[in-house]
């Protein structure tokens, strides 16, 4: 089985990945920014480097993909590579911040490599406002983050919408972390849990 978690930077994708890996006994695949050799120089110049940070965030989750296939394990996925292809590169392209050229061909990449892709048994998108995202931005103290934009992260949060909308890949859960604060408050954890084991059940 593969869940995996969508959501804006900030949302606590991570943060969730763990508590469930832990709970459900799950094996859990994070995303590790610290490990992308673009992401100091793409928060300090996106236009200059969002192609190159795009790339590699796709070859990244298209990897996981493929060890997650080959697996007989239940996995977690921190983010999906469909947020990178349906909200990231766009909004980057409409920013300014990603020339017409590149974007094309980011996206004729990613329909040549959508073909090998399953999608997840079932999505958790964690839904934020802009000020719970900068307020768990701020908590975590990553110095490259200290540059985002405000604009940035609210153009993310209407490409999401839009994309949850329309989603019909697979089942999909929504939490809204302004209600629901799931690292401090095991109740609201415990609510998540109910919520995907009702979903999980629905799947077989």
């Amino acid at each position: 089985m593969h869940i995996a978690i969508a959501g804006n930077i900030g949302s606590g994708k991570t943060t969730l990945a763990g508590l469930l890996a832990k709970h459900f006994k799950w094996e859990a695949h994070y995303e590790d920014p610290m490990n992308n050799p673009y992401i100091n120089d793409f928060y300090d110049d996106m236009q200059r480097w969002s192609f190159n940070m795009q790339i590699f965030f796709m070859n990244s989750r298209f990897n996981q993909i493929l060890e997650i296939r080959k697996g007989n394990k239940n996995v977690i996925q921190d983010r999906t590579i469909y947020e990178d292809a349906h909200i990231f590169a766009p909004n980057l392209h409409s920013m300014g911040l990603m020339t017409t050229r590149d974007y094309e061909n980011y996206k004729a990449l990613f329909t040549l490599l959508d073909e090998f892709v399953s999608p997840p048994d079932l999505i958790i998108y964690l839904k934020g406002s802009v000020p719970t995202l900068v307020k768990h931005i701020q908590s975590r103290g990553r110095a490259y983050e200290e540059s985002i934009r405000l604009d940035y992260l609210k153009k993310l949060n209407e490409r999401y919408e839009e994309w949850v909308a329309g989603y019909d890949r697979g089942k999909l859960l929504v939490v809204d972390v302004d209600q629901n604060n799931f690292n401090e408050n095991p109740e609201d954890l415990g609510e998540i849990v109910n919520q995907i084991n009702a979903e999980i059940n629905g799947l077989f």
